[in-house]
């Protein structure tokens, strides 16, 4: 789940929560947006997450040639 996606989720679960006053025959419109919010709340957890721990790769282009530089390498030349 993405970030946005996340964002969404929890955006429709606080209307449904706090701005949605009509009744619906044996549906709790709140506890619906209740669940919307805690599942987009984990899913922008989880996205925060993975976009942090995700690799780093420095591109370095040269006339003729592309040189790709993972986060402490050994063999990079520049450490």
């Amino acid at each position: 789940m993405t970030i946005g996606a996340s964002l969404l989720l929890i955006a429709i679960g606080a209307v449904l929560k706090f701005a949605i006053t009509d009744n619906v025959k044996n549906i709790d419109l709140g506890m619906i947006g209740v669940i919307l919010m805690v599942i987009g709340a984990v899913g922008l957890i989880l996205g925060i997450a993975i976009t942090m721990s995700r690799r780093r790769t420095d591109i370095i282009s040269r006339p003729g040639r592309t040189t790709y530089i993972e986060p402490n390498d050994p063999t990079d030349p520049r450490l």
